[in-house]
């Protein structure tokens, strides 16, 4: 299979180096990645080891190959300008996987290219950017990819192979929008968190109070999925985010990362996201409101 991968930032080179064994892949990222990639092949380290010579190039434009799977891995605010940059590589046989956190990629997406031609899928996989060329794979994880209408297509099932077969424990999703929003409701209650107070995932839960916080903004961003028509239970999401904490208890968020990297976050897409909904539907959000003024200060001050 043809695949290219736009956005080869951590997950995105993981995923490209696994899949790379057994299919033809091309990783787009920036320019120091990229370059040292090409110099010295990508390498994986810590749960998965692997160093693999990999076509990778630092803008799209330069690429040939006409994918069958497009892989977008970029950071939600730049899913249009990465779509509009990818559309003159999109074929009708190209079918494109948003495999992003975030709950607004589908709709953006849908903008600029047919909704026929988008699967979505999240994953759990832990990874971490150690420097140009170089991957941290910190915890293995469980893929979910999905039909948007819910049926279990050939095509899904055919990605779905591909992904096993490179060691990537892959599932398909009768319902791929619940399962987004199961992992948005989870990232909104740690990724703020870890930010604000600069902390590991585990220590959530090490420290009482936070706990208690946690808790909170996860049952108040679960009312917020049903409010969206999406059957959650509060029990059954809080236990889910701390479950998600204990299998990630040494990592550091996404969101943090972000911040230590003086980047942008993807508050907006999360929290902010759910404030939109919430407050279309009439219910609170008061406390997502908060994360997000929280997080976008800090970011701001950041990039100062």
């Amino acid at each position: 299979m043809n695949i290219v991968i736009l956005g080869a930032g951590a997950i995105g080179s993981l995923f490209g180096a696994l899949l790379s064994e057994q299919n033809k892949v091309v990783l787009i990222g920036r320019t120091p990645h990229i370059k040292a990639i090409q110099k010295k092949g990508l390498t994986i380290n810590g749960k998965t080891k692997l160093n693999v010579k990999i076509s990778a190039e630092d803008t799209i434009d330069k690429v040939t190959l006409i994918p069958d799977l497009l892989i977008l891995t970029v950071k939600a605010y730049d899913t249009e300008l990465a779509i509009n940059q990818a559309k003159h590589i999109i074929i009708d046989s190209t079918t494109v996987l948003s495999l992003q956190n975030g709950l607004d990629n589908i709709d953006k997406i849908k903008k600029i290219i047919h909704h026929k031609k988008i699967i979505a899928g999240i994953t759990t996989h832990g990874a971490l950017f150690s420097k140009p060329g170089v991957i941290r794979h910190t915890g293995f994880g469980e893929t979910i990819l999905g039909e948007l209408n819910g049926k279990k297509s050939k095509r899904i099932c055919d990605i779905a192979d591909k992904f096993n077969e490179a060691d990537i424990e892959t599932k398909v999703s009768s319902d791929i929008t619940k399962e987004i929003w199961i992992k948005g409701i989870v990232n909104s209650s740690i990724n703020p968190l870890t930010s604000f107070f600069r902390c590991k995932n585990g220590y959530l839960l090490e420290n009482p109070i936070l706990e208690n916080i946690l808790a909170s903004i996860c049952r108040e961003s679960t009312n917020i999925a049903r409010s969206k028509g999406i059957n959650l239970s509060d029990k059954s999401m809080i236990q889910k985010t701390k479950d998600v904490i204990r299998d990630t208890s040494d990592n550091y968020s996404s969101m943090l990362q972000s911040i230590r990297k003086g980047k942008k976050t993807e508050i907006d897409s999360i929290n902010g996201k759910l404030v939109n909904i919430g407050k279309k539907h009439g219910v609170d959000t008061k406390l997502n409101e908060i994360l997000v003024y929280l997080v976008s200060s800090i970011s701001e001050h950041q990039q100062i």
